[in-house]
């Protein structure tokens, strides 16, 4: 038989091939870096071995025991009725462990209330030694034990989940203002926009001497090879350009740029109206004011296994903050994936349904349905709160029992793909609408949401807010909560874009079985998926692979994802289907075929799949050979791996906007006006004209911008010299 060692050797030499051809990365041979099977077997044999099986001669008893099950129940009216009864089973030591100095003060309060006061422990031998017969101290300790001397009874297993270790106070929020700051750097080959000149090409700054003193200029390229220098006291007249893929540069000393202005805010005095009137509709509908959360709110709140971030905690007072107001809610919750935006729906879910009001929850696709079904429920748990979904998944039957039940106040929360949306979805009395990943809804949908919004309140979670979302918030149409804190000891996901070759495919589904993991395997194209799975189960044997698209049965579909979710199954093959939510902490790498057709915001999406444990995740971008990509998915290619930090698909959503323009604020089109004159100066124009329209008056584009401002030359360098 071949032995592990030899396998692995045989692996190694293998990929040793495969790369051994790069000029540019030449890479050392196997037999300087890995030991031989002969050397390996000399250096253990003289080691003892140990050899654990079922039928061995010798057994060894390490005298402990399980702690039954002292988990607490708040339906009884003494939750800690099965721990007292453990207690007084025997009268041996017994330490209580909880995660943190936090977890601690909440386990001492509960044990408090139950009878039960333990002393705080600092040494063991100490506490074994005394007469005090409970105490508490803070391990990272998730099972107990019960030996002879001492019982160890954990805070998982009275609160019945297990506590995670908790994210270091040190970190800093990000504040949505400073990410916008950071992006307005300039570099050199940027476009700019001057206001009195237009758009051009900045070149970097240059030293020139006026009047004997030396200045500092920006120096900005327009058509025809002309310059202009900026002094840098008036840096304020230039602002980035964020349009399209190309920027039109104008000529220097033209009319063109003046047209282009004039035409701009011609078109934004419409904006500036319709965007009133939402905001109109928002201020004069007074919504339904939520009762303040009350101790119902706080013991749902404690029951949450792992501590909120300081920017989770922030969006969370904010919903909640906006719930009890009189005015409409429309905030929009922009969170990486994975750093918890679904609590902070579930809070709001909470004191949406203690104020007797329905919650519909909206979701892009039947997967991500199901699998808030089972999260809402599991949090719901102890709470007599009724959760129901609707999704091609079930029965026309079904579907229509449950509509009956809404419409009579019997379902509390509705989880659903669009069929929500139907006409015939009758709630009793709807209080709160949470939408999951708005940009994946069509027009038709979006156009009954917009109705929504001027008649409950609404929260929308995402992870990369579109671009014309993304203006809504910056604009202050919408209100923005940003969570940009990872999750304590998530790691950020390594990206690799690669031109498809099969040993890199093969070594990628290798590495990750090996360390027991799972793989999703993306072909977006049903007509030949099954091909690329045969072409896979030649390539790794060893892997267990199943088949995922949306064009299958939908039991078929259900039970594939069961199996590996259930890690049946280690090798995915699947369609885009799995974009959003799918929740597999054991899967931790993703290729993706054909990378250069997604979008950024979708690609963001589909790495977000792994990485979701504390375990390193890898994704692989294939794309066909780099002469057959366009420039901009080479640029949205680019992004993706370089932002490969943590809670960075709010700054890839501002990239987005740069590489494909940034969207009407209304409407349909992807991209209007502001590709005349630029993200910047478009949005300081339509801010001027909504002040002016609330003022009552008509808006005059005709007037400059900037206000008339003195210069005064004091003919001194302000320059700082170079050596300094």
């Amino acid at each position: 038989a071949v032995t592990e060692a030899a396998r692995y050797l045989e692996d190694v030499g293998a990929r040793f091939e495969n790369l051994r051809h790069d000029i540019e990365r030449p890479i050392i041979e196997p037999k300087h870096l890995f030991l031989s099977e002969d050397e390996l077997n000399g250096g253990m044999k003289p080691h003892a071995q140990i050899v654990i099986n079922d039928d061995a001669k010798h057994s060894i008893e390490f005298g402990s025991r399980d702690i039954p099950d002292v988990q607490a129940n708040p339906r009884l009216k003494d939750p800690a009725s099965a721990l007292n009864e453990f207690l007084d089973q025997s009268d041996v030591h017994t330490l209580f462990v909880a995660d943190t100095a936090g977890r601690r003060e909440v386990f001492h309060e509960f044990l408090a209330r139950a009878g039960i006061r333990p002393a705080d422990v600092a040494d063991l031998h100490t506490f074994l030694d005394g007469e005090q017969q409970l105490g508490m101290t803070i391990a990272p300790i998730e099972q107990g034990l019960w030996l002879e001397c001492l019982r160890v009874v954990t805070e998982s297993e009275v609160f019945g989940h297990q506590v995670k270790e908790r994210r270091a106070k040190s970190a800093r929020a990000l504040d949505p203002e400073q990410i916008i700051k950071n992006l307005t750097e300039l570099h050199i080959g940027e476009a700019v926009v001057h206001i009195e000149h237009g758009i051009g090409r900045y070149l970097g700054l240059m030293t020139l001497e006026i009047d004997g003193n030396p200045n500092e200029f920006l120096t900005v390229e327009y058509a025809e090879a002309a310059r202009l220098y900026v002094p840098v006291t008036s840096l304020h007249l230039i602002s980035r350009y964020s349009g399209a893929e190309h920027a039109p540069l104008h000529r220097l000393g033209s009319d063109a740029w003046d047209k282009a202005k004039r035409r701009a805010a011609e078109k934004i005095h419409d904006v500036a109206a319709e965007l009133l009137n939402i905001y109109a509709r928002r201020e004069v509908n007074l919504s339904f004011r939520f009762d303040e959360p009350g101790a119902d709110y706080q013991r749902f709140v404690d029951q949450f296994p792992f501590e909120v971030t300081h920017d989770q905690q922030a969006a969370i007072d904010q919903v909640v903050a906006d719930l009890c107001s009189e005015r409409a809610t429309d905030r929009l919750i922009c969170g990486d994936v994975g750093f918890g935006k679904t609590e902070v729906a579930m809070r709001a879910a909470f004191v949406a349904v203690q104020s007797n009001k329905q919650v519909a929850v909206l979701v892009p696709t039947t997967l991500l349905a199901q699998q808030h079904l089972e999260t809402f429920r599991d949090r719901f748990a102890d709470w007599p709160v009724n959760i129901e979904v609707v999704s091609r998944l079930r029965t026309d039957g079904e579907v229509a029992d449950v509509s009956s039940r809404l419409a009579s106040a019997n379902v509390d929360i509705l989880i659903g793909t669009h069929k929500l949306l139907n006409p015939a979805m009758k709630f009793k009395d709807l209080g709160l609408v949470i939408i999951d990943e708005e940009h994946r809804f069509g027009v038709r949908q979006k156009e009954r949401l917009r109705n929504l919004r001027a008649e409950v309140d609404v929260l929308t979670l995402t992870a990369t807010p579109i671009p014309r979302t993304l203006n809504m918030a910056m604009s202050g149409m919408r209100d923005l909560s940003i969570i940009a804190t990872p999750p304590a000891k998530r790691l950020s996901i390594k990206t690799f874009v690669q031109e498809k070759r099969n040993h890199v495919i093969k070594e990628a589904i290798t590495r990750e079985l090996m360390r027991g993991g799972q793989v999703f395997y993306l072909h977006n194209e049903v007509r030949t998926i099954e091909q690329v799975a045969d072409e896979l189960v030649e390539m790794v044997p060893e892997a267990r692979i199943g088949v995922g698209h949306g064009q299958m049965p939908k039991r078929k579909l259900e039970a594939v994802m069961n199996d590996f979710y259930h890690r049946q199954l280690n090798l995915l093959v699947c369609t885009t289907i799995i974009e959003t939510g799918i929740d597999i902490p054991n899967a931790n790498t993703i290729i993706m075929e054909r990378a250069d057709k997604f979008g950024l915001a979708q690609l963001h999406q589909l790495r977000g799949r792994v990485g979701r444990s504390h375990r390193q995740a890898y994704a692989y971008l294939l794309t066909p050979h780099p002469k057959a990509l366009n420039a901009d998915a080479k640029k949205r290619l680019d992004a993706i791996e370089a932002a490969g930090e943590l809670g960075i698909g709010f700054t890839l959503a501002t990239m987005d906007m740069e590489i494909r323009g940034a969207g009407e604020l209304l409407g349909d089109e992807q991209s209007g006006q502001i590709e005349s004159v630029g993200f910047s100066l478009y949005m300081e124009l339509l801010d001027r004209a909504v002040k002016d329209i609330q003022d009552g008056k008509t808006p005059d584009m005709g007037s400059p911008l900037e206000p008339i401002s003195q210069e005064v030359n004091l003919h001194a360098p302000t320059l700082i010299a170079e050596p300094y």
